[in-house]
């Protein structure tokens, strides 16, 4: 299933067009036991200009999600701007305290056919927050085994919606990374420390730590995570990179 997910990554960062991402995120979202799956910036569509929004849902469903502005309040969404992991939603009331309103909302999913889920949180700085959410049809059960890889397509799969929001908004090229920079964040995606990579490299810990810095700032994102996955996308380091030991 690894190699399913790896050709997925690999597809997706050279997709042209929302319909493109949307028909690959459906194939693999099945091969890891999901119905649905939503891609999406937390905001209210009827107040906010453009930004991401990408599901297969049953349209009843987005009708009334929209009807009762649940973008911004949604308890899956609300729970995900409290980590930065994936998480089941059977573990809702363990990261947020559930109103009536949210099991009412949770009743709604269920009753339109959104069963059992998992969300992959998206905290880029300067946007809305988002996610990557994979739901079964209500009934069936959550394949617990898939939940890592679905962990790592969340996360690849937001990147290429933001890549195509942010492409039909701006023509401005991605940003390009040094050599250095490249090498130390290929270490820094393998696991190593600053102090292991300056080891390795041959430089110094703080010369590896604002070689990390430059290259974050240059993707604007705060977090080693997320850095890795950019430049994954942008093709400055590749799956082989982070791969080789």
């Amino acid at each position: 299933m690894f190699h399913r997910v790896e050709t997925f990554v690999r597809d997706i960062s050279h997709v042209q067009a929302e319909e493109s991402l949307a028909s690959a995120l459906d194939a693999v979202a099945a091969d890891l036991g999901f119905r649905y799956f939503a891609l999406t910036h937390h905001v209210d569509p009827q107040r906010s200009g453009a930004s991401v929004r990408l599901h297969n849902y049953p349209q009843a469903w987005q009708e009334y999600f929209d009807e009762q502005r649940l973008g911004p309040v949604d308890p899956v969404h609300r729970a995900s701007h409290r980590t930065s992991v994936g998480f089941a939603w059977s573990r809702l009331d363990q990261i947020i305290t559930l109103t009536e309103q949210d099991r009412l909302v949770l009743a709604a999913a269920r009753e339109h056919g959104i069963g059992e889920g998992y969300t992959v949180p998206a905290h880029v700085p300067g946007e809305a927050h988002g996610s990557c959410s994979f739901a079964t049809a209500t009934g069936d059960p959550l394949c617990e085994e898939h939940l890592a890889l679905a962990q790592l397509v969340g996360a690849f799969a937001f990147e290429a919606a933001r890549r195509l929001w942010r492409a039909s908004l701006s023509d401005a090229p991605p940003p390009r990374l040094t050599e250095r920079q490249r090498e130390c964040v290929v270490w820094a995606a393998r696991g190593k420390s600053d102090w292991e990579i300056g080891r390795i490299l041959g430089v110094s810990h703080e010369t590896v730590i604002q070689h990390l810095k430059q290259a974050r700032e240059r993707y604007g994102v705060s977090k080693r995570t997320l850095l890795a996955v950019h430049a994954l996308f942008d093709g400055n380091i590749a799956f082989l990179d982070v791969l080789r030991r």
